[in-house]
């Protein structure tokens, strides 16, 4: 197959890593569809597009060929993926069975600065809600989380959980405004927020357990949807119930 056409045009002028703004065009070329999967794409086509040197778009691309967005093939080609559903799975088992606990543990003995931070990350989520702003909610939403895990103590349990958002935001899933809308999302951290500045450990950890199920199992239906022969709840149990 002849490699695919490529009109990203030039990325702007920008402060960051060239390697992330290279990931992020491809993303976003995945997201709008001008980039297909399936088709081969030239790394040297691609480098061209966007107005770039070809080392860092080569890293771009090893970094995404390591969470299954593409996979290199001969000649400097390479294909797009798509999200399986039992890798979203996986990834939600192992932070249902870190994140859970965390919320737990934060909730047991919560001070005053970390109820500040969480009421502080929580109404910039609100804000980003109303204004539909999509990568300033999953920056603070991020935070959210990370603020409870870090409240928890377990640096090893933080940064793999960290890892797993990555990847996750790497693969492009994302329910936000396909399954539901931000302030959906926004809604489901009321109450893991509420509970682990209450001091309710119980309530903390059934919040942020209802919150992850919720993610996860829109994850495994969407990233199912191109393969009709694949049972999303079937999977969804397999690893998670």
């Amino acid at each position: 197959m002849p490699d695919g056409a490529l009109d990203l045009g030039p990325l702007p002028p920008a402060t960051g890593r060239r390697m992330e703004q290279a990931i992020t065009a491809v993303r976003a070329a995945i997201d709008t569809g001008r980039m297909r999967p399936g088709t081969k794409y030239s790394v040297y086509r691609l480098a061209d597009a966007l107005h770039m040197s070809r080392t860092p778009v080569r890293e771009a691309l090893l970094r995404l060929e390591e969470v299954g967005v593409i996979k290199f093939e001969a000649r400097q080609g390479f294909r797009i993926l798509l999200p399986q559903p039992h890798e979203i799975a996986e990834i939600f088992a192992v932070r249902l069975a870190l994140e859970v606990p965390a919320a737990h543990r934060a909730a047991a003995n919560p001070d005053p600065a970390l109820r500040h931070a969480l009421a502080d990350r929580h109404e910039r989520m609100h804000t980003a809600a109303r204004t539909a702003d999509e990568s300033t909610f999953a920056r603070d939403d991020f935070g959210l989380h990370d603020l409870i895990l870090a409240a928890a103590g377990n640096a090893r349990s933080r940064a793999i959980v960290a890892a797993l958002r990555e990847t996750t935001r790497l693969l492009g899933a994302s329910t936000a405004d396909t399954s539901r809308t931000l302030t959906d999302i926004d809604d489901e951290h009321t109450p893991i927020v509420t509970a682990v500045t209450a001091g309710d450990p119980d309530a903390a950890a059934t919040a942020m357990r209802a919150h992850l199920i919720t993610t996860g199992r829109l994850l495994v239906h969407q990233a199912a949807r191109t393969s009709p022969h694949l049972d999303p709840d079937a999977i969804w149990t397999a690893l998670i119930e």
